[in-house]
Protein backbone atom coordinates (compact mmCIF):
# COMPACT_ATOMS: atom_id res chain seq x y z
CA UNK A 1 0.00 0.00 0.00
CA UNK A 2 1.05 3.40 -0.58
CA UNK A 3 0.77 6.67 1.37
CA UNK A 4 -0.06 9.91 0.82
CA UNK A 5 2.98 12.23 1.51
CA UNK A 6 1.79 15.90 2.42
CA UNK A 7 3.96 18.33 1.46
CA UNK A 8 4.07 21.19 4.59
CA UNK A 9 3.87 24.71 3.10
CA UNK A 10 6.26 26.88 4.06
CA UNK A 11 5.51 30.33 4.41
CA UNK A 12 8.84 31.99 4.77
CA UNK A 13 12.47 30.39 5.24
CA UNK A 14 15.77 32.15 6.58
CA UNK A 15 18.95 30.40 5.99
CA UNK A 16 21.77 32.90 6.46
CA UNK A 17 22.13 35.52 9.74
CA UNK A 18 24.40 38.64 9.40
CA UNK A 19 24.75 39.66 13.21
CA UNK A 20 23.45 38.33 16.36
CA UNK A 21 24.18 40.52 19.10
CA UNK A 22 23.20 40.81 22.74
CA UNK A 23 24.06 43.70 24.84
CA UNK A 24 24.36 46.88 27.13
CA UNK A 25 25.01 49.98 25.46
CA UNK A 26 26.95 52.34 26.83
CA UNK A 27 25.81 56.02 28.21
CA UNK A 28 25.73 58.05 25.17
CA UNK A 29 25.76 55.64 22.79
CA UNK A 30 25.08 57.01 18.94
CA UNK A 31 25.40 54.94 16.03
CA UNK A 32 26.85 56.37 13.02
CA UNK A 33 23.71 55.30 10.74
CA UNK A 34 23.69 52.45 7.82
CA UNK A 35 20.98 50.73 5.55
CA UNK A 36 21.94 47.15 3.84
CA UNK A 37 20.17 45.00 1.59
CA UNK A 38 18.84 42.34 4.51
CA UNK A 39 15.60 42.64 7.45
CA UNK A 40 17.08 43.61 10.80
CA UNK A 41 15.13 43.82 14.23
CA UNK A 42 16.12 45.44 17.40
CA UNK A 43 14.51 44.56 20.87
CA UNK A 44 14.53 46.69 23.83
CA UNK A 45 15.29 44.18 26.76
CA UNK A 46 16.08 47.17 29.54
CA UNK A 47 15.82 50.55 29.26
CA UNK A 48 14.47 52.55 26.48
CA UNK A 49 16.48 53.76 22.86
CA UNK A 50 15.51 56.57 20.31
CA UNK A 51 15.69 55.59 16.73
CA UNK A 52 15.42 57.32 13.68
CA UNK A 53 14.54 56.47 9.76
CA UNK A 54 13.83 57.68 6.39
CA UNK A 55 10.43 57.45 7.58
CA UNK A 56 9.99 58.98 11.48
CA UNK A 57 11.62 58.86 15.02
CA UNK A 58 10.60 56.50 17.14
CA UNK A 59 11.23 56.01 21.09
CA UNK A 60 11.09 52.90 22.22
CA UNK A 61 10.21 51.12 25.79
CA UNK A 62 11.51 47.68 27.10
CA UNK A 63 9.15 44.95 25.38
CA UNK A 64 8.97 46.96 22.61
CA UNK A 65 10.84 45.99 19.19
CA UNK A 66 11.54 47.44 15.37
CA UNK A 67 12.04 46.36 12.39
CA UNK A 68 13.97 47.70 9.69
CA UNK A 69 13.28 46.40 6.10
CA UNK A 70 16.41 45.72 3.27
CA UNK A 71 17.77 49.19 2.32
CA UNK A 72 15.80 51.63 4.96
CA UNK A 73 18.51 54.13 6.33
CA UNK A 74 18.30 53.60 10.41
CA UNK A 75 20.15 55.08 13.21
CA UNK A 76 19.68 54.74 17.01
CA UNK A 77 20.71 56.44 20.18
CA UNK A 78 20.58 56.15 24.04
CA UNK A 79 18.93 58.87 25.73
CA UNK A 80 21.15 60.67 28.37
CA UNK A 81 22.40 58.94 31.17
CA UNK A 82 20.68 55.54 29.89
CA UNK A 83 21.86 51.75 29.26
CA UNK A 84 19.78 50.11 27.66
CA UNK A 85 20.18 46.15 26.46
CA UNK A 86 19.27 45.32 23.25
CA UNK A 87 19.10 42.17 21.23
CA UNK A 88 19.51 42.65 17.50
CA UNK A 89 19.23 40.59 14.69
CA UNK A 90 19.58 40.49 11.42
CA UNK A 91 18.80 37.75 8.47
CA UNK A 92 18.16 37.40 4.85
CA UNK A 93 14.35 36.55 3.97
CA UNK A 94 12.93 36.86 0.81
CA UNK A 95 9.56 35.78 1.47
CA UNK A 96 6.65 38.00 0.11
CA UNK A 97 5.29 37.74 3.77
CA UNK A 98 7.77 40.06 5.03
CA UNK A 99 6.64 42.90 3.95
CA UNK A 100 4.25 42.81 6.87
CA UNK A 101 7.31 44.06 8.96
CA UNK A 102 8.14 46.80 6.65
CA UNK A 103 8.10 50.14 9.11
CA UNK A 104 6.44 48.29 11.74
CA UNK A 105 7.13 48.43 16.04
CA UNK A 106 5.27 45.98 18.01
CA UNK A 107 5.17 45.42 21.80
CA UNK A 108 5.89 42.05 22.10
CA UNK A 109 3.29 39.41 23.99
CA UNK A 110 4.63 36.25 26.36
CA UNK A 111 4.99 33.98 23.73
CA UNK A 112 7.15 36.09 22.11
CA UNK A 113 9.12 37.28 24.52
CA UNK A 114 9.89 33.14 25.58
CA UNK A 115 11.13 32.98 21.50
CA UNK A 116 12.96 35.60 21.55
CA UNK A 117 14.77 34.36 25.46
CA UNK A 118 14.98 30.79 23.43
CA UNK A 119 17.39 32.23 20.67
CA UNK A 120 19.51 34.02 22.93
CA UNK A 121 20.07 31.01 24.86
CA UNK A 122 20.73 28.81 22.20
CA UNK A 123 23.01 31.87 20.44
CA UNK A 124 25.26 31.82 23.65
CA UNK A 125 25.91 28.19 22.86
CA UNK A 126 26.15 28.56 19.15
CA UNK A 127 29.39 30.95 18.57
CA UNK A 128 32.36 32.36 19.32
CA UNK A 129 32.46 34.54 21.06
CA UNK A 130 28.90 34.18 22.25
CA UNK A 131 26.48 36.63 20.86
CA UNK A 132 25.66 38.47 24.66
CA UNK A 133 29.87 39.10 24.54
CA UNK A 134 31.48 42.65 23.98
CA UNK A 135 33.56 40.97 21.60
CA UNK A 136 30.67 39.46 19.14
CA UNK A 137 30.48 41.74 16.09
CA UNK A 138 29.21 39.19 13.67
CA UNK A 139 28.55 35.01 14.06
CA UNK A 140 31.42 32.53 13.63
CA UNK A 141 30.50 28.91 14.11
CA UNK A 142 31.70 26.91 17.56
CA UNK A 143 32.26 23.91 16.26
CA UNK A 144 32.31 22.03 19.09
CA UNK A 145 28.62 23.20 19.74
CA UNK A 146 26.11 20.64 20.64
CA UNK A 147 24.18 18.51 17.94
CA UNK A 148 21.24 21.24 16.08
CA UNK A 149 22.22 24.31 17.80
CA UNK A 150 22.40 26.37 14.56
CA UNK A 151 18.74 24.29 13.11
CA UNK A 152 17.13 25.72 16.61
CA UNK A 153 18.13 29.17 15.81
CA UNK A 154 16.85 29.26 12.34
CA UNK A 155 13.40 27.37 14.28
CA UNK A 156 12.60 29.73 16.89
CA UNK A 157 13.59 32.60 14.87
CA UNK A 158 11.11 31.64 11.83
CA UNK A 159 8.39 30.67 14.61
CA UNK A 160 9.42 33.96 16.40
CA UNK A 161 8.20 35.95 12.99
CA UNK A 162 5.57 33.55 12.04
CA UNK A 163 3.54 34.31 15.84
CA UNK A 164 3.86 38.08 14.43
CA UNK A 165 2.30 37.28 11.29
CA UNK A 166 -0.07 35.20 12.81
CA UNK A 167 -1.29 37.82 15.33
CA UNK A 168 -1.01 40.80 12.94
CA UNK A 169 -4.55 41.29 12.40
CA UNK A 170 -5.62 41.56 15.77
CA UNK A 171 -2.72 44.12 17.07
CA UNK A 172 -1.97 47.32 16.72
CA UNK A 173 1.54 48.43 16.47
CA UNK A 174 3.14 49.74 19.77
CA UNK A 175 4.66 52.59 19.04
CA UNK A 176 3.93 55.42 16.63
CA UNK A 177 6.73 57.91 15.03
CA UNK A 178 7.38 60.71 17.96
CA UNK A 179 8.01 63.30 15.39
CA UNK A 180 5.64 65.72 14.24
CA UNK A 181 4.86 66.33 10.41
CA UNK A 182 7.64 69.29 10.43
CA UNK A 183 9.68 66.96 12.60
CA UNK A 184 9.45 63.99 10.19
CA UNK A 185 10.79 66.72 6.86
CA UNK A 186 13.90 67.37 9.19
CA UNK A 187 14.35 63.45 9.73
CA UNK A 188 14.15 62.97 6.27
CA UNK A 189 16.43 65.78 5.17
CA UNK A 190 18.95 64.69 7.85
CA UNK A 191 18.98 61.16 6.29
CA UNK A 192 19.22 62.44 2.56
CA UNK A 193 22.32 64.00 3.87
CA UNK A 194 24.06 61.17 6.12
CA UNK A 195 23.67 59.23 2.58
CA UNK A 196 25.07 62.52 0.57
CA UNK A 197 28.08 62.35 2.97
CA UNK A 198 28.51 58.95 2.72
CA UNK A 199 28.77 59.05 -0.62
CA UNK A 200 31.44 61.55 -0.14
CA UNK A 201 33.40 59.69 1.95
CA UNK A 202 36.46 59.25 -0.21
CA UNK A 203 36.70 63.20 -0.83
CA UNK A 204 39.77 65.36 0.49
CA UNK A 205 37.62 68.30 0.95
CA UNK A 206 33.80 68.61 1.59
CA UNK A 207 32.71 72.30 2.67
CA UNK A 208 29.79 73.42 4.26
CA UNK A 209 29.00 75.64 1.86
CA UNK A 210 29.50 72.99 -1.26
CA UNK A 211 26.82 70.94 0.93
CA UNK A 212 24.23 74.44 1.92
CA UNK A 213 24.31 74.58 -2.11
CA UNK A 214 23.60 71.05 -3.02
CA UNK A 215 20.60 71.00 -0.38
CA UNK A 216 19.38 74.48 -0.87
CA UNK A 217 19.37 75.23 2.77
CA UNK A 218 21.09 77.97 5.17
CA UNK A 219 24.58 77.08 6.89
CA UNK A 220 22.71 77.62 10.44
CA UNK A 221 19.16 75.96 9.42
CA UNK A 222 21.52 73.06 8.03
CA UNK A 223 23.72 72.74 11.64
CA UNK A 224 20.47 73.15 13.79
CA UNK A 225 18.57 70.58 12.28
CA UNK A 226 21.43 68.29 11.82
CA UNK A 227 22.34 68.99 15.70
CA UNK A 228 19.01 68.26 16.87
CA UNK A 229 19.09 65.17 14.79
CA UNK A 230 22.18 63.32 15.64
CA UNK A 231 23.65 65.22 18.17
CA UNK A 232 26.81 65.92 16.00
CA UNK A 233 28.14 68.83 13.62
CA UNK A 234 28.36 67.83 10.05
CA UNK A 235 31.96 67.83 9.23
CA UNK A 236 32.64 65.60 12.56
CA UNK A 237 29.57 63.35 11.66
CA UNK A 238 31.86 63.00 8.53
CA UNK A 239 35.03 62.81 9.55
CA UNK A 240 33.86 59.47 11.98
CA UNK A 241 32.24 57.71 8.83
CA UNK A 242 35.53 58.55 7.24
CA UNK A 243 37.06 56.74 10.48
CA UNK A 244 34.64 53.99 10.33
CA UNK A 245 35.41 53.23 6.74
CA UNK A 246 38.81 52.97 7.75
CA UNK A 247 38.14 50.05 10.61
CA UNK A 248 35.99 48.22 7.89
CA UNK A 249 38.82 48.39 5.49
CA UNK A 250 41.47 47.75 8.20
CA UNK A 251 39.88 44.69 8.70
CA UNK A 252 39.57 43.72 4.94
CA UNK A 253 43.26 43.91 5.09
CA UNK A 254 43.93 44.38 1.34
CA UNK A 255 45.09 48.04 1.73
CA UNK A 256 47.98 49.22 3.83
CA UNK A 257 47.45 52.04 5.50
CA UNK A 258 49.16 55.13 3.04
CA UNK A 259 46.54 53.19 0.53
CA UNK A 260 43.61 53.62 3.17
CA UNK A 261 44.67 57.09 3.65
CA UNK A 262 44.98 58.04 0.11
CA UNK A 263 41.26 56.47 -0.80
CA UNK A 264 39.74 58.61 2.05
CA UNK A 265 41.15 61.60 0.31
CA UNK A 266 43.75 62.44 3.54
CA UNK A 267 46.87 64.26 2.22
CA UNK A 268 48.93 62.11 4.32
CA UNK A 269 48.98 58.70 6.50
CA UNK A 270 50.08 60.89 8.37
CA UNK A 271 47.13 63.08 8.85
CA UNK A 272 44.75 59.88 8.86
CA UNK A 273 46.53 58.25 11.89
CA UNK A 274 46.39 61.78 13.92
CA UNK A 275 42.51 61.76 12.95
CA UNK A 276 41.90 57.92 13.39
CA UNK A 277 43.47 58.23 16.78
CA UNK A 278 41.62 61.24 17.86
CA UNK A 279 38.05 59.53 16.72
CA UNK A 280 38.92 56.40 17.74
CA UNK A 281 41.27 56.53 20.40
CA UNK A 282 43.98 54.10 19.36
CA UNK A 283 46.13 54.27 16.86
CA UNK A 284 45.44 52.21 12.83
CA UNK A 285 48.41 49.86 13.93
CA UNK A 286 46.62 49.06 17.50
CA UNK A 287 43.75 48.84 15.50
CA UNK A 288 44.81 46.22 13.37
CA UNK A 289 45.92 44.40 16.64
CA UNK A 290 43.14 44.87 18.37
CA UNK A 291 40.30 41.54 19.15
CA UNK A 292 37.83 43.18 17.02
CA UNK A 293 40.29 43.37 13.81
CA UNK A 294 41.00 39.55 14.17
CA UNK A 295 37.79 38.65 14.32
CA UNK A 296 36.44 40.69 11.60
CA UNK A 297 39.07 39.36 9.74
CA UNK A 298 38.61 35.57 10.35
CA UNK A 299 35.00 36.38 9.13
CA UNK A 300 36.93 37.70 5.48
CA UNK A 301 38.44 34.82 5.39
CA UNK A 302 36.28 32.23 6.46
Amino acid sequence: MEYPRYELKRELSIDKIITFNYRRLKNGYRGVGEKHDFWEFVYIDQGRFEVFTEVGQYELNQGELIFYKPNLFHVGKTRSGETPTLLILAFECAAPCMSFFADRTFRLEELERHLLSRLVQIGKEAFNPPVDSIRMLFPIRLEEAKFGTEQLIINYLEIFLLELIRGGSTRRDSVKPASVIQENKQVRETMRLIDYLQCHIAASDLSMEAICSEFAIGRTQLKTMFKAQTGSGVMEYWKRLKIEKAKSMIADDQLNFTEIAEYLGYASVHGFSRQFKKIAGITPSEYARSIVARLEKSIHIR
